[in-house]
C-alpha cells in the first residue's frame, strides 16, 4: 500500500517522461525508463554457443555434441567463456545510449542486478576471484567523466563479493573518433590496444571481464589475450547486451 501510494505521489509531483518513450512515468525509480520499456529489454535464453553465448537458430545446433557456433569452432575468440544479459535491440540501444553519454548513471545498477543473475545460473561456468571492467582510453574518459563499465562492474562485484580491480587493465591505444565502424576496423583498433598495468598480479586469477555491449567480440577478446599473456588462468566476459545479426522481436536469428 506504501509502495502504490509512493508511485502515485511520484507521479503527480514529478511527472517525468521514460527517456527511452516519452510516456509518463507511473511508477517510483532510481532511473527514467518504464515499466514497459524496461520489459522490452529481450533477455537471452535458449540454445547457444556454449563459449561465446551466440544464440542458435537451430535447437539441432545446441544438440551437437560440442554446441559451438562457426567463429568459435574457427577458435576466433580468446576468452574461455562470455554470456550477455540481452540482445542489443533498439530499447536497449537507447537505454546504453542514455548511460554512456547522458550521465545516466544509475543504470549502472540497474544492468549490474541483471548481470548477478546471469552469474547465478551459470555460477560453475562463471566462478571469479575478479571482476574487471573494459577500461576506456585516458583520453576518452576524460572527456566522459567515467567508464560506462565500471558503472556496471563496481555494484556487480558488490553483488558478487567480488573485489574489483580497476587498475588490471588500462588502454594504450585510443578509438577512433567516429562511432561506426566496420567488423574489420573494429578487430583493427583493439589489436595490441590494451595493456596490464606494471606491478599488478593477474598470474592464475580467474577474471570476470566486464563491458556494456558485445558487438564483434573483439575488445573482450584483446583484453583477454592481454590478460593471459600477462598469466590469468580463466578470462570469462560478460555483457549486458549482445549485437545478435538478423535478430527479430520473436527472439530468433535470421539466416547465420
Amino acid at each position: 500500500m506504501f509502495r502504490a501510494a509512493l508511485d502515485a505521489l511520484s507521479s503527480v509531483l514529478f511527472p517525468a517522461p521514460c527517456r527511452i518513450c516519452q510516456a509518463p512515468l507511473t511508477a517510483a525509480s532510481s532511473i527514467p525508463i518504464c515499466l514497459e520499456c524496461l520489459a522490452s529489454f529481450e533477455r537471452l535464453a535458449g540454445p547457444a554457443c556454449q563459449c561465446c553465448g551466440r544464440p542458435f537458430l537451430s535447437a539441432v545446433a545446441a544438440q551437437a555434441q560440442e554446441p559451438l557456433c562457426h567463429a568459435c569452432r574457427r577458435g576466433v575468440y580468446a576468452f574461455d567463456l562470455a554470456r550477455s544479459h540481452a540482445a542489443y535491440n533498439d530499447p536497449m540501444m537507447k537505454a546504453i545510449t542514455l548511460m554512456k553519454y547522458e550521465q545516466v548513471t544509475r543504470l549502472g545498477n540497474w544492468f549490474a542486478a541483471r548481470l548477478a543473475e546471469r552469474v547465478a545460473e551459470n555460477a560453475e561456468a562463471l566462478a571469479a576471484d575478479v571482476v574487471v571492467p573494459v577500461p576506456l582510453h585516458p583520453q576518452r574518459q576524460r572527456e566522459r567523466g567515467y567508464n560506462q563499465a565500471e558503472l556496471i562492474a563496481r555494484p556487480l562485484a558488490k553483488l558478487l563479493g567480488l573485489p574489483l580491480r580497476t587498475y588490471l587493465l588500462v588502454r594504450t591505444k585510443p578509438r577512433p573518433a567516429h562511432h561506426r565502424l566496420t567488423r574489420h576496423e573494429r578487430w583493427q583498433t583493439v589489436r595490441g590496444a590494451f595493456a596490464t598495468r606494471t606491478g599488478t598480479q593477474v598470474d592464475k586469477l580467474r577474471v570476470l571481464l566486464i563491458d556494456d555491449v558485445f558487438t564483434t567480440g573483439a575488445t573482450l577478446d584483446s583484453c583477454s589475450r592481454t590478460l593471459q599473456q600477462a598469466g590469468a588462468a580463466r578470462v570469462m566476459g560478460l555483457t549486458v547486451a549482445r549485437v545478435v545479426p538478423n535478430w527479430t522481436s520473436a527472439g530468433h536469428e535470421g539466416n547465420q
